[in-house]
């Protein structure tokens, strides 16, 4: 299974009181390496559903465990890849770790759901995406009726 990572600078106005990577950041960091994800499959500029409708997606969930603070300014490791690819969603697998080390500082997941653009109801991926986002993918449901 195929990841995608970046490397994200942490500020002094990322730090609270305690020189420590305030919490909320560490959203933003993921925020930002899935959009690097989505960069980096060519998902770049101005969105078009017309030619690629699986860029119309919608989160539906964020989730966040901390496990060692980030401490000072300086440089992190987002690493960002498909936990699960369902019908009609995917869900993120994430972690902010040192640059030198495969040490968690945080995991998370992010959940998107893919929805008709005129109706907001969830729909399915195309076969296009789901080839693909497939070698990023640590689990894939098949779809139905295939």
């Amino acid at each position: 299974m195929r990841f995608h990572e970046t490397i994200h600078g942490v500020y002094f106005d990322d730090l609270d009181a305690f020189h420590i990577l305030h919490n909320a950041r560490y959203l933003l960091l993921f925020e930002h390496a899935i959009g690097s994800f989505w960069r980096h499959l060519g998902w770049a500029g101005v969105l078009d559903f017309n030619t690629n409708p699986d860029q119309y997606h919608l989160v539906r969930a964020n989730s966040l465990d901390y496990q060692r603070p980030v401490i000072g300014t300086g440089q992190v490791r987002v690493r960002v890849w498909v936990e699960r690819l369902g019908r009609t969603s995917l869900t993120f697998g994430l972690r902010v770790m040192p640059l030198d080390q495969d040490v968690d500082h945080a995991t998370g997941r992010r959940t998107v759901v893919r929805v008709d653009p005129e109706t907001k109801r969830p729909c399915a991926w195309t076969d296009a995406f789901r080839a693909e986002i497939g070698p990023y993918c640590a689990h894939i449901e098949a779809e139905a009726g295939k």
